[in-house]
């Protein structure tokens, strides 16, 4: 038997955690839409602010030296937070590549490196998860 005051308190919980979700969907940044530019080599997300973000793949962990066709199979997930592409098995958040995160802490390192030594930029970061 469920006592009345815990089913109440679940469904108060229940509308705060709503309310917190419908709030967060609308600041939050949200991709509406991603795709591959195969002429310009750039991974481009729309987001739900009408703002559009780009990045090159070769600086994103999973992505880099990827084939064009497996960049382009790419998908927005459903609650628009993420993108992720099922045949490299790479996943990434919108609010993490907006905030210059493109994989682990070692793959972040060795882009500093690159982007600080340019001669690194002839060769791209291969490490193992």
């Amino acid at each position: 038997m469920v006592n009345q005051a815990n089913e109440t308190q679940f469904l108060a919980d229940l509308q705060r955690v709503r309310d917190a979700a419908a709030q967060a969907g609308r600041v939050e940044p949200r991709a509406i839409a991603v795709s591959y530019d195969a002429s310009n080599h750039l991974i481009v997300v729309d987001l739900n602010s009408g703002a559009i973000f780009s990045f090159p793949p070769d600086i994103a962990q999973g992505l880099s030296g990827a084939a064009p066709e497996d960049l382009a199979m790419v998908e927005v997930t459903p609650s628009g937070t993420g993108l992720h592409w099922e045949k490299l098995d790479a996943d990434f958040t919108v609010t993490g590549l907006l905030n210059g995160t493109f994989g682990t802490h070692a793959w972040m390192m060795e882009l500093q490196e690159r982007w600080q030594n340019p001669t690194s930029f002839l060769r791209l970061p291969v490490i193992e998860n």
